[in-house]
């Protein structure tokens, strides 16, 4: 991971971006350092495809400025920034063959044919594919595809390579495989990566940080444990993972616990670090894998009963949806720690059970 070395790499200073009356991006500002991998999160039509395209200069900013290594570059066309494209689609020549296509970006520049075949036997080996160099593509896998449009993307040497929704097309095993192959190649070429997608397991995975947008807006930005584990706004808590939303009120603050009144919970002890006072109105957000389940009460702790209303097994762990006396059902997973479940209390539907966590579990929010 990249650490902070004093001027950010990558500077978006205030830009907006509408098309006619449409807001596609909202006064967005943001810094990258050198070497990140650096993630623009967010559902369809919250405006980071729209972003990616003015870092590559494929729009113009409404307003605002961007700045890519200490130079302002926001009215600069594409081909004069230091930057290169990966698109979703790939892109390839299908009548080309592997090592043509990754030498295609190459033509223009200044290098002689013995430096440019180089370059390209470099950029193959980077993505280890020497022994398909004279295949097309649609002689090679999906996967191998990726890794074809990615050596041609830095091929040119780029400074910030700029990737749409680069792995969308491939199935989930060979997606989460190709994840770990990309975050090598970025180490071993140091260059700066911003990536976007819709997939929050890919940005948790690949990201040194990552933006969670909506409407145009940026939410929160942090690492992948900030944005999980520490949401700043109900929005970012209910777009991440999966989670469990009470509302309630303030009963009392001692120090940095909260008695909290929630709906369908009663009343709980939760921890908090928000300034936050008697009678406010907050959400308590708190992820189903943060929820243990049991047969009988618990001693002490927040709990409540409910009655198993379905379950789903996933290998690794179990989906539990409780139902509680007033109907509401929550979520809780428990870990399958050992196989089929041997000597491991398993609840089944309709199974009356107590649900309960612990105070650091819950999350307060006030927005």
């Amino acid at each position: 991971m990249a650490e902070a070395t004093g001027a950010p790499f990558v500077a978006v200073k205030g830009v907006t971006k509408k098309f006619g009356t449409f807001l596609a991006v909202d006064d967005v500002s943001f810094d990258i350092e050198r070497g990140e991998i650096f993630s623009l999160l967010g559902g369809s039509g919250c405006g980071k495809t729209t972003l990616l395209r003015m870092l590559a200069g494929f729009e113009e900013p409404t307003k605002g400025r961007i700045f890519i290594d200490g130079k302002d570059v926001t009215d600069e066309p594409p081909y004069e920034r230091p930057v290169n494209m990966m698109f979703q689609s790939y892109a390839l020549f299908p009548h080309m063959s592997v090592e043509k296509n990754v030498a295609y970006g190459l033509k223009h520049e200044p290098l002689s044919k013995g430096e440019r075949a180089d370059r390209v036997t470099e950029m193959l080996e980077l993505v280890q594919l020497q022994d398909f160099r004279g295949r097309k593509p649609h002689q090679i896998s999906g996967g191998q595809r990726q890794r074809v449009a990615l050596a041609r993307a830095l091929a040119r040497a780029p400074k910030l390579l700029l990737l749409d929704e680069p792995l969308a097309a491939l199935d989930k095993k060979l997606r989460e495989h190709t994840q770990f192959e990309l975050m090598s190649i970025q180490e071993q070429t140091g260059v700066t990566f911003i990536v976007v997608t819709h997939d929050q397991e890919e940005a948790m995975t690949l990201s040194s940080r990552m933006a969670v947008m909506d409407k145009g807006r940026i939410r929160q930005i942090g690492t992948a444990t900030d944005v999980y584990e520490y949401p700043k706004n109900r929005f970012v808590a209910d777009f991440i993972g999966s989670i469990n939303l009470f509302e309630g009120r303030v009963l009392s603050v001692t120090g940095e616990t909260a008695r909290v009144e929630a709906e369908d919970l009663g009343e709980v002890t939760v921890a908090t670090e928000r300034d936050i006072a008697a009678g406010d109105a907050v959400t308590l957000a708190i992820r189903p894998e943060k929820i243990a389940l049991a047969r009988q009460a618990p001693e002490g702790g927040n709990q409540i009963a409910g009655t198993v209303a379905s379950l789903a097994y996933f290998g690794k762990d179990s989906l539990y949806r409780v139902r509680l006396a007033s109907g509401r059902v929550v979520s809780a997973n428990a870990l399958n720690a050992r196989r089929g479940g041997e000597g491991q209390w398993v609840a089944d539907w309709e199974d009356e059970v107590f649900l309960s966590f612990d105070p650091s579990a819950a999350i307060i929010l006030t927005d």
